[in-house]
């Protein structure tokens, strides 16, 4: 599993419908868990569920998946890749060496992924979260519905425990591929409505003094981040910035759509997210010098009724060693509060 956004939630996913289908399933790669401690392990039925990042994929040469995903792919990592191209290059030699037995699922909505069915020899099968399609997986009045001569439901939105259509795509792609692995529908439907996602997105952490705090630290780039602040039905106080990946946000900020009462921003992007949102109309920014200092902003600013996000749309170094640390900091200073 590649993509720029939902990779771990995806791979999360998969790895325990695969669990539930009574495989003997290792979750590795990307997600923290590197393959070479695992492969003495396994055995020749065992099955590998993999977040496979652009760094990891840029080396690849024989590597071949039986089904592999793009769940999406839009501007990241560029400080390394340099140019999109190059990153698109990367994601996409997930599927380089397979071969018309294997399977791709791709996302329909992404311009990216929807040609890159043209290059590839594995048989592809689509996802979509904005139209009905006549082979594929899809949402459909709530529902996400397997087409593929036969409409299946597999189940209601509201019967799944994540947030936001971005993890309904999440649930789609993982579901997509464990029945082109041979799973049968049933066994998906029930590990998906029993999923409560994944930590560090958009996690819910506690309510204080009717406030409602919310963990979105893998939210890593303003793609992300856009996702997080999307899931969002409550007024909110918005944390972002940290390390600068040359990434811009003016569509980050324009996702506000008025549920943002205050963006507190911190780290090497603060000015640059500051200046962008001006320029937008969004003039609610308030600059702080650490992270803890965020926090007590915005438990000062948020009222009753509202929510308080933690979606820095930036990655973690220079103030912490990674995201995780971000979070767990995040839900420690929230579980402190009084309330």
């Amino acid at each position: 599993i590649t993509g720029t956004n939902g990779k771990t939630t995806t791979t999360a996913l998969l790895g325990e419908i695969m669990k539930e289908a009574g495989k003997d399933t290792f979750v590795v790669g990307n997600i923290g868990n590197p393959y070479t401690d695992i492969a003495l392990e396994t055995k020749s039925d065992s099955v590998i569920v993999a977040e496979m990042s652009s760094f990891q994929l840029e080396t690849v040469h024989t590597f071949r998946p039986k089904v592999s995903a793009i769940l999406n792919i839009t501007p990241d990592h560029l400080n390394r890749h340099h140019t999109m191209e190059a990153y698109i290059e990367a994601k996409e030699k997930i599927a380089g060496n397979q071969t018309k037995t294997d399977f791709c699922i791709l996302n329909y909505e992404d311009e990216v992924t929807r040609k890159f069915r043209e290059k590839i020899e594995a048989e592809v099968l689509f996802f979509s979260s904005q139209r009905k399609l006549k082979r594929g997986v899809y949402l459909e009045n709530g529902s996400i519905v397997f087409d593929l001569g036969e409409k299946i439901q597999l189940c209601h939105v509201e019967e799944l425990q994540l947030l936001g259509i971005h993890n309904y795509e999440n649930v789609m792609a993982a579901a997509a591929m464990a029945f082109s692995y041979g799973i049968p529908i049933e066994s998906i439907q029930k590990t998906v409505k029993k999923f409560k996602g994944v930590e560090h997105r958009i996690e819910f952490v506690a309510e204080k003094n009717g406030v409602a705090y919310y963990n979105d630290s893998k939210g890593t780039n303003p793609d992300a981040a856009i996702k997080g602040i999307s899931a969002m039905t409550k007024p909110t106080i918005l944390l972002g910035g940290g390390y600068d990946k040359k990434s811009t946000y003016d569509e980050w900020i324009d996702a506000f759509h008025g549920k943002v009462r205050y963006l507190i921003v911190m780290g090497a992007t603060a000015q640059a997210i500051a200046d962008t949102a001006k320029k937008h109309g969004f003039h609610n920014v308030i600059f702080a010098e650490t992270f803890e200092e965020a926090m007590d902003i915005a438990r000062e600013k948020a009222r009753p009724g509202d929510a308080v996000l933690l979606s820095p749309a930036c990655a973690s170094w220079g103030m912490f060693k990674n995201y995780e640390v971000r979070g767990k900091v995040f839900k420690e200073i929230v579980r402190k509060f009084k309330g």
